[in-house]
């Protein structure tokens, strides 16, 4: 259980914060810039679920969990010491990632097929889920170049990569199963 009696610590008024190893880096270090886009997505899923009721709602709180999980699985540098610690880090699961697959398998079932790209708007459930799609794929780049300097699990990048889907289709689900999205026309405003 983590107890968080004092808010401020000041460890970070010099540019630096401590990584869950305890490893101190500057606050622009990729890791950080990578986990605190994660924390940024699950602000916006805060954001999002002030629209959503129901099952959808219940989803985006298992989300918001498990980006709580994924925050902590980057802030933890992968390590072979891992496997015989006495508490190994928190790591996100492929059971993570199927999850979302079925889900998304599952709205998708009875959305209007696409007859063009999608603008991010529609009712203000869908607006806001495409604002999560938007953060969650940046953070998906900055864990993929993490990635391609430092050894990062890889469930990590699966999960963000499935999540935008996510929330692509659930945007679509929120508009009245796509009856309701705002089509994209091409170069309707060159005249």
């Amino acid at each position: 259980m983590v107890v968080l009696n004092k808010i401020y610590t000041r460890t970070g008024d010099a540019g630096q914060t401590a990584l869950g190893n305890g490893t101190r880096v500057e606050k622009y270090d990729p890791r950080v810039e990578a986990y605190g886009t994660v924390d940024e997505t699950n602000a916006t899923v805060g954001m999002a679920r002030l629209h959503a009721e129901g099952a959808i709602d219940a989803q985006l709180a298992r989300i918001q969990n498990d980006l709580f999980d994924l925050g902590a699985d980057l802030c933890r540098p992968v390590s072979e010491a891992d496997a015989e610690a006495e508490f190994p880090p928190l790591r996100v699961t492929d059971a993570q990632v199927e999850r979302l697959e079925s889900e998304i398998d599952d709205m998708n079932k009875s959305l209007s097929p696409l007859r063009s790209f999608v603008l991010p708007g529609g009712s203000a459930l869908a607006a806001h889920l495409h604002l999560c799609r938007t953060v969650s794929r940046r953070a998906e780049r900055l864990a993929v170049e993490l990635a391609s300097a430092e050894t990062v699990n890889p469930a990590t990048i699966k999960y963000l990569n499935r999540l935008s889907d996510w929330f692509f289709v659930a945007s679509r689900a929120a508009n009245s199963d796509g009856a309701d999205d705002v089509l994209w026309v091409p170069g309707a405003n060159r005249s």
